[in-house]
């Protein structure tokens, strides 16, 4: 039984966003206050000495949560999922990719979303310590900071709890394409 209170639920605010990922545990002391509702149900029931509950899977608050929006954090491979892992100087589609900084650190540049891009091995050692108009380079697209979409923040979940895509809309090229490679591993 633990590991069935301990399964994932999704969480969903009044306007039907989603919001985060709960325990069934913590969800069903939700429901049972009021502060929630089923959406769909999971696979099994929680017993108790007296009844049985079927477990929740998705659950929307009964209440508006007001929350800031979530920021991608800046990482190698977040920065390959936003250039689809595609070298912005040549186009190369390849997994072996580095980062390469737009105006160099040792020139001022910083360590920023709108600063860094995927690049080719070649072309990283073309381009150098220059701008890329100094190398005669150009950029595919600006690099910018990318929004932090519901389906990049559960995409982990979403090979994995088939029933909450309808909850999640999944309409980025990149992550659909790591989504396949993790359902097929």
């Amino acid at each position: 039984m633990s590991a069935r209170v301990n399964s994932a639920v999704l969480v969903l605010n009044q306007n039907y966003e989603p919001l985060n990922v709960t325990t069934a545990r913590r969800a069903m002391v939700l429901l049972d206050r009021g502060k929630a509702e089923v959406l769909e149900h999971g696979r099994g029931e929680v017993r108790t000495a007296t009844r049985a509950w079927p477990l929740p899977s998705v659950i929307r608050l009964i209440y508006l949560i007001r929350r800031p929006r979530p920021q991608v954090r800046l990482s190698r491979r977040e920065v390959f999922l936003r250039d689809n892992y595609t070298c912005q100087y040549c186009g190369l589609k390849t997994r072996e990719l580095t980062l390469d900084h737009v105006i160099p650190r040792q020139r001022g540049g910083k360590h920023i979303w709108e600063n860094l891009v995927s690049a080719c091995k070649a072309c990283n050692h073309r381009k150098g310590n220059r701008t890329p108009e100094e190398a005669r380079m150009t950029l595919r697209r600006p690099p910018r900071r990318p929004t932090a979409s519901a389906a990049y923040l559960f995409a982990a979940y979403l090979h994995q709890e088939h029933g909450w895509r309808k909850f999640i809309p999944v309409t980025d090229p990149p992550l659909l394409d790591h989504l396949s490679e993790e359902a097929a591993s």
